[in-house]
């Protein structure tokens, strides 16, 4: 069982003296008003003023997810997710950075949406009356039903279909005193109200534990800790791929809008997302997306039960423990050099360039040799040599005193060479610019492939297309961002109080 949902269990085992609860402490809970405040983190005093001219002015946006397998998670080192990729190609098309900011509980979600700590609320959220009230809806991405999530006899494999079915809930009479956990402040607690009053009965609705999401609770209907859940139809599927204990078959509503939230007042981020929806729905990768995500049955399957799908555990790849040992020896957070090794050969210790650059920190056989490594496919000698070569590096650049700023001109130097990086410097010099400062330099390194700055007197080492080294520094801080951020929730999650 993985560490987050570990701890969200054992939460759930020391409030309660039992899994099963009484009528009376049901009651209790569902007569609890739910005001706006409460549920949806909602007051209009306190709603900033941010729209898209305000966004724009500040350079990015943040959007809220949950790390979850349709939300933002890491695979293999690569931030993924149905929602993380969508909201990229949104960045892009609009030119702005984006940020992510992982927030299990939809409470809190919803409240930093309102306070300005985030600008779009990206939880795969049903569009209820309720929400509208407090939000404003994008264009649906799709419609999904909410279904709900039981499980099949541990024997199940040895059944014949139809004793299987004997099993199963199928009616929705039957929920009738029936215990339903269901994230709290999600569309499912209202769904399954109306649907007592349909069918004439209680429903004994579980809602209380802030931080367990949608996934977390279904996982928790595989252990065997609770009997049922509810989840839209989407990620109910893609869940039972994996897990094929899982029933996902009975339906408890019809088809329901699934969009992204903005604040009320900001009418033209609004407008701005939904153009851009517009557009996408008229595209094959849109769909394709889709797919990907919801419909590739083996390739999600692969992903999920893989040990390096952050939903599943704290690593990021098959030799986080000597890149953990290597980053110590530059003073450097692992998660920084494993960006790095993502970036240069996505953990493959076979990768091997165009111009023989081998192994996870592609480092060239001349190199190699230099430290004193010949078998560059080998993990170990390997990283060896990519980290000597980055103490070198370090040596280069010790007049540097910003640990943080030193390290960007190490990565800048180990993609492209010193010696261009070099006379950038001396060209930010020039021009009176901050020569110890990144965004300085990394303007002249760019700058570099034009005739005026590469045969100015101070650069020695001519022409460069600059731009390779800047991205190649800018994404593998993008990508330790993310592994930040996703470790951090985890951390969360399992130490409410740090």
């Amino acid at each position: 069982m993985n560490r987050y949902l570990f701890a969200c269990l054992l939460a759930l085992l020391m409030s309660l003296p039992s899994c099963k609860r009484s009528n009376l402490e049901m009651t209790a809970l569902e007569d609890v008003p739910q005001t706006a405040d409460s549920t949806f983190g909602y007051d209009p005093e306190q709603m900033t003023q941010v729209d898209f001219e305000q966004i724009k002015e500040r350079g990015y946006f943040t959007a809220i997810v949950d790390n979850s397998s349709t939300g933002m998670f890491l695979y293999r080192g690569e931030p993924m997710g149905y929602e993380y990729e969508l909201l990229t190609l949104f960045a892009q098309s609009i030119g702005i950075e984006i940020r992510f900011d992982i927030t299990p509980s939809l409470e809190d979600g919803f409240r930093k949406l309102n306070t300005g700590q985030g600008d779009i609320l990206a939880y795969n959220l049903s569009v209820t009356k309720e929400r509208q009230r407090f939000m404003e809806f994008t264009t649906p991405h799709n419609f999904v039903r909410q279904v709900l999530v039981q499980r099949k006899p541990n024997n199940w494999r040895d059944m014949k279909l139809h004793e299987i079915e004997k099993t199963l809930l199928r009616n929705p009479i039957e929920l009738i005193g029936k215990e339903v956990y269901v994230r709290k402040g999600s569309a499912y607690t209202n769904r399954l109200k109306h649907l007592a009053e349909e069918i004439g009965g209680d429903i004994l609705i579980v809602e209380e534990f802030d931080e367990l999401e949608t996934e977390a609770l279904i996982e928790l209907v595989v252990e065997g800790n609770i009997d049922f859940t509810v989840a839209d139809e989407d990620v109910a599927l893609v869940n039972a791929r994996y897990f094929p204990i899982l029933d996902v078959k009975t339906a408890i509503s019809f088809p329901q809008q699934i969009a992204w939230g903005v604040r009320k007042n900001a009418p033209q981020w609004l407008d701005t997302l939904n153009a851009w929806i517009g557009e996408m729905k008229r595209t094959t990768e849109y769909y394709a997306l889709y797919d990907k995500y919801f419909k590739s049955t083996r390739k999600s399957k692969e992903m999920v039960e893989s040990d390096f799908f952050s939903k599943n555990s704290e690593r990021i790849s098959p030799y986080d423990s000597i890149i953990k040992l290597s980053a110590a020896k530059i003073n450097w957070d692992w998660q920084l050099l494993a960006a790095q090794i993502s970036k240069e050969s996505r953990f493959d210790p076979r990768a091997e360039s165009w111009v023989g650059a081998r192994g996870l920190m592609q480092v060239m056989p001349k190199t190699g040799k230099s430290y004193g490594v010949r078998n560059l496919f080998n993990p170990s000698q390997n990283l060896k040599a990519g980290i000597r070569h980055i103490l070198w590096l370090q040596d280069v650049w010790k007049d540097i005193d910003d640990e943080e700023e030193k390290a960007k001109f190490v990565l800048a130097s180990y993609n492209v060479g010193q010696g261009h990086v070099q006379d950038a410097v001396r060209l930010a010099e020039k021009y009176s610019a901050d020569s110890e400062d990144w965004e300085d330099v990394a303007k002249y390194l760019r700058l570099k492939s034009k005739k005026k700055y590469y045969t100015d007197p101070v650069v020695k080492f001519g022409y460069c297309r600059g731009d390779e080294p800047v991205d190649y520094v800018a994404d593998i801080l993008y990508r330790y961002s993310r592994y930040l951020q996703l470790d951090q929730s985890v951390s969360q999650a399992v130490e409410p109080g740090g």
